[in-house]
Parts: structure tokens; sequence; C-alpha cells
């Protein structure tokens, strides 16, 4: 097996599991204009969510998807209606510190209410490798990630394209104080796409939790990525975010083996900021977005 078309597959693979987390923040940051810091909190919630209800209820983690997109689309509304829009007239450092102590409230409970213990979804079938046309070896569970990610992407972008709630989200995004001279309620659009966002979140963690463990901080493992990929890709663009997720993939997976695992990060990091200085607004935003 050769084993660059294996570093490929597990990058783009990778990239996916990026892609599904990222694809809420853009969508958040896209509309609302508001870059939400709690987002990696509440992957962490979903994680914990999901736990519970495969090991006290016996429901299957992927089965739970649906009803956690929906119990998180409502947690984003409220969060979205009790602390953001109270915010949006202040200025934007008020609104990154109210999202980030929401992201600490959330990671300090956890730790209170579970402790430091991580808490695993029992799916050995998730870990069994697949086979990719015998080119490759991968993982079932990433696998299953990589076609949600862009299953969910298809169907958000579709929904922004094709249904007239869509077509208001995209009018708010492009000019929100015209939006409401159309008869649109902007604040409505600001809550339905903070719950979108959100559930993006529940719909990622359900699906992530038979590959990562649940613990207070795992929020923090993902969102730094999460990030660069938002911003790699262009702020709000969600293809953008799906390719800014498989270069970061596959960068990692690469420099992983060829450079050396603990300086992959470097890389990625590197290649981002060589990207922004010639493009500040990523590689799909637009420009004045920076």
């Amino acid at each position: 097996m050769d084993i660059l078309l294996q570093l490929i597959a597990n990058g783009v693979l990778l990239g996916g599991v990026f892609a599904l987390i990222s694809i809420g923040l853009t969508l958040i940051f896209g509309i609302v204009r508001v870059v939400n810091f709690a987002h990696g909190e509440l992957l962490m919630v979903g994680l914990y969510a999901t736990w519970i209800l495969a090991a006290q209820f016996g429901l299957h983690p992927y089965v739970a998807a649906l009803p956690l997109a929906v119990l998180f689309f409502l947690i984003g509304a409220l969060m979205q209606r009790v602390i953001i829009q109270p915010l949006l007239g202040a200025d934007p450092h008020i609104q990154i510190f109210a999202t980030v102590g929401v992201g600490t409230a959330l990671a300090n409970a956890a730790l209170m209410i579970f402790s430091a213990d991580l808490r695993s979804v029992d799916l050995p079938w998730a870990r069994q490798p697949a086979s990719l046309f015998g080119l490759a070896s991968v993982s079932r569970g990433n696998l299953v990630a990589f076609v949600v990610s862009f299953a969910a992407t298809g169907a958000l972008i579709r929904f922004l394209q094709r249904t007239h709630l869509g077509r208001a989200i995209r009018a708010v995004a492009q000019n929100r104080y015209a939006a409401p001279l159309m008869g649109i309620d902007v604040n409505r659009i600001y809550a339905i796409t903070f719950g979108i966002g959100a559930a993006c979140v529940g719909l990622a963690a359900a699906v992530l939790a038979p590959l990562y463990p649940a613990f207070p901080t795992v929020g923090s493992f993902f969102v730094l990525t999460a990030f660069v990929v938002v911003v790699l890709g262009g702020m709000g663009s969600l293809e953008g975010a799906v390719i800014g997720a498989l270069i970061i993939g596959l960068v990692e997976s690469l420099a992983g083996y060829y450079i050396a695992p603990d300086l992959k990060e470097v890389v990625y990091f590197l290649i981002f900021l060589g990207i922004l200085i010639v493009r500040p607004a990523g590689l799909f935003g637009i420009r004045g977005n920076e």
C-alpha cells in the first residue's frame, strides 16, 4: 500500500472532521458577525450529551445526532437572544469577552459535574479500519464524519440558496441595514442562524463521540484548528471552510509524517500566515471583511 496515498486519505478524512466542526462557526460569523469563542465548549457539551445518551439510555451515537441537533438549535437560539442580542451594538471586544465567559463557565461546570475523567462512547465499529478501493485503509468513524460533513455542508448551501428563509439569511448577511426595508426580521434571522450554527456543533459531537473522549477542556483541542480553518477559507464562506479544512488536514497528515509529529501545527500555521499576507480575507472571503 503506497504510503503517500495513505497519508492523503488520512489527511482528507481529517479535513472532513475539521470541516464538520468549522461550518457552524463560519455560518455564525458570516451572518451575525460575532466570533463565537464558546464554540469549542459547545462541542464539549455535545460530546458529554452523546455519552449520556449512549451510556445511560443505550442510544446509538449516530442515532443521537438528530435529537442533539434539535437540542443544540434551541440552545444556540437561546444563547443569541439572552447573551449576544443585547451586545450587538456594543464594541466587538465586549462580544468576544461575553462568548469567552460562556465558554469558561461551560468548561468549569463540566469539571464540577463530571470531574476531569475521560468519558468515552463505546463503539468499537467506528475505530475499525475500512479499505478504500484497496489503495488506503482508514477509520470507519472518520469516514462517517467525512460523509456527514460534506452532506451537512451541501444541505446548508442548498438551504441558503433555494428556500425563502435561506434567501432572507443571505440578505441579512449582504446588508443588515437594508434587510428590514424588505420586511425581514433581522433579530429573528440572527437567532435562527445562531441556532443552526449550534445545531452543526451538536451534529459534529454525535459523529465524533465514538472517536474522541469527552473531558472539560476537549473543546480547546478542536477550536483553535477550527478558527484557522475558518479564517483561512474566508470567514462566512461555507465552501471556504470545507476547502480550508481539507488543506489543514492534508498539511497535518503530510507534515506529521515527513517532518515531525510535534511540528505539524507549526507547518500549517506558517502556510496560514503566508496565505493571509497575500489575501487577508482568506481564500474565499470578500475583500473588506478582514
